[in-house]
């Protein structure tokens, strides 16, 4: 069994897999990636670097959902 690591998401407290990256995260915490926009330690973090973007205990993500419509 994997590690778990405590983060803070959306001001709550949870948990995910240790060495993930924040891609990795997002989909395990069950966010589609392409629908969010995370802040990553008090910084938008761009999308194109969330594959390399490590994550580690004790980081704090905001992630917002994009909504379309009208």
């Amino acid at each position: 069994m994997a590690e778990l690591i405590d983060l803070q998401v959306n001001g709550e407290s949870g948990q995910a897999p240790a060495g993930l990256s924040l891609q990795q995260v997002l989909v395990e915490l069950g966010y589609e990636p392409r629908l969010v926009v995370v802040e990553f330690n008090g910084t938008i973090v761009p999308r194109a670097q969330w594959p390399e973007q490590p994550v580690a205990a004790g980081d704090r993500l905001e992630v917002v959902t994009i909504v379309g419509g009208g």
